[in-house]
């Protein structure tokens, strides 16, 4: 019988019997099972929830009828989009039902993980299997100085992701929509998972009612939700993510050595392969070394050196000491010839100095002693001058402006439509013109006998003079006339009449018209281009109405007021 010829050992590669799929070894059994979440656990989460959490039922004929939920497939939520609802086989709109989809996936950012290499991830959450019959604690081990040993379990850092759900929801009526919303938002936040396995947490947002009459009622709602979930692939790259490590049940300390150990000191005490009982002979103080090219400091501009150009080749200590030509500290006095630099800041961040531009935090930025200005002066704020503000020549650019000359003039605008605004009082010695006309007393005359052309009269001179002699007892009692009247009848369609007179207008005032009356039919306001009046006779007052204009015609039932100057 044939067989193939080992491997020579040269040639054999090395693995850690962890990283493989299978942690089995002879003898004993690993029961613990390689972790793993993918987006069907997710989906399956959601499903559980529903069906056994939320449990979604309507009451049907007085009786509870459980709600299905399922997950639809891209061939069945085509057919949903199309139509709008879902039948069965015999072509019957399935209702009560919830229906769901994946829409998207995208990374959580607000949990950032770096695994550092996806082929071999550095960072995992380790947790520690506390009992195996291998790992028994009995009195041989205690005899044999052999302690417990722990099987520890290493699972790399999942992907944290965000993934977006779409559900539909149909009902017959509203009171079964309602009953299911309510149970669906009772459970917003809560973490949906069936137990003893992994849980997501999940956020429900607003839900839209997009119900419909089409042939047959349907109450529909739509809603999205977002579940907050990670990932974790059994094997990537051949290797399981779950790892398992043991501790050892024993440490045995021997003279030799595999490695060269260094005490505290910098001094090899054991060598490789060397056995002492003491130590003494194969002690070795490695830091003793000579190096043939020594370094080398130097000084360099605005640089000295304690001992310059001195070499050190390791054999004897050497100290350097770096100085410059002052002290730099913070409560110094560092003075330079000339200083480059892109800003320069003056105290504790208060001003700071740029090219162009000088800006203080404080808000202002005072100068003492005086400043020349060989350039042009830009300010985009105010200017405050406590003392003399001297100029040859003063150019202002401004909406308005105030003009003083020598001899102690004003001049207030440029233009007729500008305004200046007085707070409080304004006191005028002299004459006032306005529009070419001078005005020099406010008379308070009620003779008028300097009969002024350039005086204005006061509010006591009109109510002396104006008011009491020129108007007359007839003419107050007719302006002051006001009376109202009930209309006796309706003629034909368009007539009302009344038993009234209209007051006559003394002479000098203008005739009395329909403008000096305002009349309402059934309390509503009729407008006075659609009517007018006539005094028929000494007892009797009609109003005619323009029905075409007014919009309608009069009826023997109608009310109408008319409010003027009759007669009493």
């Amino acid at each position: 019988m044939a067989r193939n010829k080992p491997i020579p050992r040269s040639q054999r590669i090395s693995f850690n019997r962890a990283e493989k799929i299978s942690r089995n070894s002879p003898g004993a059994k690993d029961d613990v099972k390689n972790l793993s979440v993918g987006i069907m656990d997710m989906d399956s989460a959601i499903m559980y929830y529903f069906n056994e959490v939320i449990k979604p039922d309507v009451e049907v004929n007085e009786e509870k009828v459980k709600v299905p939920c399922i997950y639809a497939s891209p061939e069945r939520w085509l057919s949903i989009s199309k139509q709008g609802y879902l039948r069965d086989k015999k072509r019957k709109i399935i209702v009560p039902l919830i229906v769901f989809k994946r829409t998207g996936m995208s990374r959580d950012d607000q949990m950032p993980i770096d695994k550092l290499d996806a082929n071999d991830p550095k960072i995992n959450y380790s947790f520690q299997k506390k009992f195996t019959q291998h790992n028994r604690y009995d009195k041989f081990s205690v005899l044999q100085n052999i302690t417990p040993g722990r099987e520890y379990y290493n699972v790399a850092m999942p992907d944290y992701v965000q993934l977006t759900y779409e559900f539909t929801i149909w009902t017959s009526y509203i009171d079964q929509m309602n009953q299911i919303v309510e149970k669906i938002n009772y459970s917003d936040g809560a973490y949906w998972g069936e137990p003893g396995k992994m849980r997501f947490r999940t956020r429900i947002d607003s839900f839209s009612d997009s119900s419909q009459i089409d042939g047959e009622r349907l109450i529909k709602t739509t809603f999205s939700m977002t579940l907050n979930g990670y990932l974790v692939p059994e094997v990537f790259n051949n290797k399981t993510t779950t790892q398992k490590f043991l501790t050892p049940k024993k440490i045995v300390l021997k003279e030799s050595a595999d490695t060269t150990i260094v005490d505290k000191t910098g001094k090899v005490v054991l060598a490789p392969n060397s056995a002492t009982d003491d130590g003494s002979s194969n002690t070795k103080d490695i830091f003793s070394i000579n190096i043939s090219n020594g370094l080398v400091f130097e000084e360099g501009t605005g640089v000295t050196l304690s001992n310059n150009g001195s070499s050190f080749d390791g054999s004897s200590p050497l100290t350097q000491e770096f100085s410059i030509g002052q002290s730099v500290g913070t409560s110094d006095n560092v003075q330079f010839n000339s200083l480059t630099a892109s800003s320069v800041q003056v105290g504790t961040g208060t001003t700071v100095i740029e090219d162009g531009n000088i800006s203080s935090s404080a808000g202002t930025f005072q100068i003492t002693g005086s400043t020349i200005v060989t350039g042009s002066l830009n300010v985009s704020g105010s200017v405050e001058v406590t003392g003399s503000l001297i100029a040859d020549i003063s150019v202002t650019q401004v909406t308005t402006k105030s003009i003083d000359f020598s001899g102690g003039s004003n001049e207030f605008g440029d233009s007729s439509d500008d305004s200046h605004e007085f707070t409080g009082s304004v006191d005028i010695t002299g004459s006032l013109k306005l529009n070419g006309y001078s005005v020099d007393e406010i008379s308070n005359d009620t003779s008028l006998t300097d009969a002024s052309q350039t005086a204005l009269v006061t509010e006591y001179v009109l109510a002396n003079t104006t008011l009491s002699s020129s108007i007359s007892t007839d003419d107050t009692a007719y302006l002051r006339k006001n009376f109202y009247k009930a209309s006796a009848g309706i003629s034909g369609s368009s007539t009302a009449s009344f038993t009234a007179v209209t007051a006559s207008a003394p002479t000098g005032l203008t005739s009395t018209s329909e403008n000096d009356f305002v009349f309402f039919v059934n309390g509503q306001y009729m407008e006075h281009d659609a009517i007018s009046i006539e005094q028929k006779n000494s007892t009797e007052f009609l109003l005619k109405v323009d029905t075409d204009s007014i919009g309608y015609e009069l009826e023997s039932d109608d009310e109408i007021l008319g409010i003027g100057k009759f007669n009493s």
